[in-house]
């Protein structure tokens, strides 16, 4: 390796377009209209739940990229091959073409075209199924854009990093600007949650983004993408992808504050909203008319195309390593054609079925980055990965579980079938002995759990050599 280290050298512009692409690969339609809704609960207490929110949605990302770099990448290494393999699919599954990656084009719809249609009401027969012609024809042209840039791997550094990233960073800046010094209203009193527990609601907020998830996968297209760019050494890998998370983390923590802000300063003009997107096109449209309904649309284009194309391409990148029989322009094809459909056949019940697989999934994403951070102070490596991910994932069943029941009850209080009724009579049933774990309420469950098993593996166990990836 040592003859090889000039070429495995990048230089500044190039370090800087690695950390823009990583910065907008995690910038999509979560990260924009979650913090701004979330501000506006929290009222008087923003910077608490603000500062809870970056644990969660920057720190926990940025502490996954790094993981994945320390690693070179084989975070699942210690795990056996068939667990690996179900968790890396579970997970590139729920952030890929089930759920994430659809959301992006339907909230580009929503935020970044559908002021701009006259006629947002006109549907189309397809099969049984009626579907909203704009948002169809705009979803279907959304993801054509981007199979075309996820087609093209080796030039995502160029299209992504170099040219969309700065022109989505300017815009973000001058709303951020507005936000700063055209305050609408005072910081309106915190509801909820928000004014009991402010800082914890604020870190239970950020896992809605779901980027400690997207870390993992991210992390790997990135390596992948420094060895087509000629990075081959380890060490030169791990330092790279290091600066492209400190870079991307900087920015996010950047738009989250200034998104919480608008938010909590929004007063009489989020009167009404329902989410984040309403917040932030009536305060655009507020501040800047319709010149600031075109910032407005631009930015979550922007954020949510840059997003899609991360998403197609890690997605692809990983199911053509798994079955190389499939090429990787033909998965792309695949995902993209896949995304389109799933953002207008029934998305919502979509949603809806996939948050109790989050649920369950997340608690063991956030466990493998801890012990894959944490690899060489254990004891035992391989038995402290195995122990920590089966105790979150049992504790993640027991959480997700809790959520689907709750979402199976209808508004009279029962469950619309007899297997329905069943099963939430069953988690009902667990409920008084499973409510004395500590945030089993708030659906965390697994955390304590898992921290404790974690902190044993520190001193328990027979002596081994950990492995070097």
């Amino acid at each position: 390796m040592g003859l090889y280290v000039q070429d495995n050298q990048m230089s500044i512009g190039d370090t800087l377009g690695l950390g823009f692409m990583t910065f907008a690969f995690f910038l999509g339609a979560g990260n924009l209209i979650f913090p701004p809704f979330a501000g506006m609960l929290a009222g008087e207490n923003m910077l608490l739940a603000m500062l809870g929110f970056l644990i969660t949605a920057v720190g926990l990302p940025l502490v996954g990229l790094i993981a994945v770099a320390k690693a070179q990448g084989k975070v699942m290494a210690m795990l056996p091959v068939f667990a690996a393999t179900a968790l890396a699919i579970a997970i590139y599954i729920i952030i890929g073409p089930a759920f994430a990656a659809p959301r992006t084009g339907l909230v580009a719809y929503e935020i970044g075209a559908k002021p701009f249609i006259d006629n947002t009401t006109a549907t189309i027969m397809f099969g049984s199924t009626e579907l909203n012609l704009s948002q169809l024809l705009y979803t279907m042209g959304f993801f054509i854009v981007t199979m075309l840039l996820a087609l093209f791997p080796g030039k995502l550094l160029d299209s992504v990093g170099k040219v969309l990233t700065p022109i989505l960073l300017i815009l973000l800046i001058g709303l951020a600007v507005s936000v700063m010094f055209l305050p609408a209203f005072d910081a309106g009193v915190p509801v909820a949650e928000y004014a009991r527990h402010p800082l914890t609601k604020g870190v239970l907020e950020g896992y809605n983004t779901m980027d400690t998830l997207a870390s993992l996968m991210f992390g790997m297209l990135i390596i992948d993408i420094l060895r087509k760019k000629g990075v081959d050494a380890p060490a030169a890998q791990t330092k790279y992808l290091i600066r492209a998370a400190l870079i991307a983390a900087s920015g996010l923590a950047f738009v989250y504050v200034s998104l919480f802000f608008l938010g909590a300063t929004a007063g009489d003009i989020a009167a009404g909203a329902k989410n984040g997107g309403e917040i932030l096109t009536n305060y655009v449209t507020h501040q800047f008319g319709g010149l600031g309904t075109v910032l407005l649309s631009t930015v979550v284009t922007l954020a949510c195309l840059t997003t899609a194309v991360g998403l197609v391409s890690a997605c692809s990148e990983f199911f053509n390593e798994l079955m190389p029989k499939l090429s990787y322009r033909f998965l792309v094809i695949f995902f993209s054609v896949i995304c389109a459909l799933v953002a207008n056949v029934g998305l919502t019940q979509l949603i809806a079925i996939s948050i109790p697989v989050l649920m369950t999934v997340y608690p063991v994403a956030i466990a493998l980055v801890a012990v894959t951070f944490l690899t060489g102070f254990f004891r035992n490596p391989q038995f402290s990965h195995r122990a920590a991910l089966l105790v979150a994932l049992f504790f993640g069943i027991l959480d997700g579980m809790k959520v689907a029941a709750g979402s199976l009850v209808g508004e009279n209080g029962q469950a619309s079938n007899g297997l329905a009724q069943g099963f939430v009579d069953l988690v009902n049933g667990m409920a008084p002995a499973l409510s004395k774990l500590p945030l089993y309420e708030e659906g965390m469950a697994w955390l304590m759990p898992t921290a404790i098993v974690i902190v044993l593996c520190l001193f328990v166990g027979k002596p081994q050599q950990a492995k070097v990836a």
